[in-house]
């Protein structure tokens, strides 16, 4: 079963069409990479899968229950919010501008959440926040507040409250685009590491050599539309113009 199903999505701002009708499904500890220029609809689709943003069209489903359909009349409908936050505890997100909370230490940013949501034991939630600090490097920042932080250990925080909710799948938005290249670097090698827990993700990303290297799978978007996708070897040598032509422009360092 997939965990993820999304199946002829459309999304349009201001009757400007961003999505046209993409199809997509993520397996079981897969990694999709997400690639695409600017304006494309990477992250709107991200966040249609999220529900951060309202499908105009389309079938939103996480391990066969379905959390958005369209009715008779063609019109998307959501299921009820009970099951949708049931469904809501599948995934995770971790976005580019980190989205800490900036009052609470870093520790707590990690705990809030499984306790006051998943209602879990606080001293279960305790210890996973502190192997997910060593696991990230940053076992001596628990007591530390965001504003203390660099960018880099803020999102590697951001990463590690998004694992403290036990997704079975982690959408990342371009996670190291708020950094300088030194911090991209860092952040990236912690990603690296997440593929030994099996949880699948799926990463809107413009690093080219990363989404190369990482994925089982790699998607091409260009204008709403899914242009290309495969494995990383056949997008990345692709005969196809369009995608060629994007390529082109990260020739060099993927070389």
């Amino acid at each position: 079963m997939n965990l993820l199903e999304m199946n002829h999505v459309q999304k349009s701002f201001d009757g400007l069409e961003v999505i046209k009708d993409i199809s997509l499904a993520v397996g079981e500890g897969e990694i999709v990479s997400v690639i695409g220029p600017s304006g494309s609809g990477k992250s709107t689709l991200l966040r249609c899968a999220t529900m951060l943003e309202e499908m105009d069209n389309g079938e939103l489903i996480y391990l066969g229950e379905k959390a958005a359909w369209n009715d008779e009349n063609g019109h998307t409908v959501y299921a009820p919010k009970k099951e949708l936050k049931k469904i809501q505890e599948n995934y995770g997100l971790v976005f580019q501008n980190f989205n800490l909370f900036p009052h609470f230490s870093v520790l707590k940013n990690i705990m809030d959440a499984p306790i006051s949501v998943q209602k879990r034991d606080k001293e279960e939630v305790h210890k996973t926040a502190l192997e997910l600090l060593r696991k990230m490097g940053l076992e001596d920042k628990a007591d530390a507040y965001p504003c203390q932080l660099s960018g880099g250990q803020c999102q590697r925080v951001a990463i590690a409250r998004a694992l403290a909710l036990n997704p079975k799948i982690l959408f990342f938005d371009e996670p190291t685009s708020a950094l300088d290249p030194e911090l991209t670097g860092e952040v990236l090698k912690v990603i690296r590491s997440l593929a030994d827990l099996h949880i699948a993700m799926v990463i809107v990303t413009h690093e080219m050599a990363f989404a190369r290297d990482i994925s089982d799978r790699v998607i091409f978007m260009a204008d709403g539309v899914i242009v290309e996708e495969g494995r990383p070897e056949e997008v990345f040598a692709s005969n196809n113009e369009r995608t060629q032509t994007f390529l082109g422009r990260y020739g060099e360092m993927l070389k």
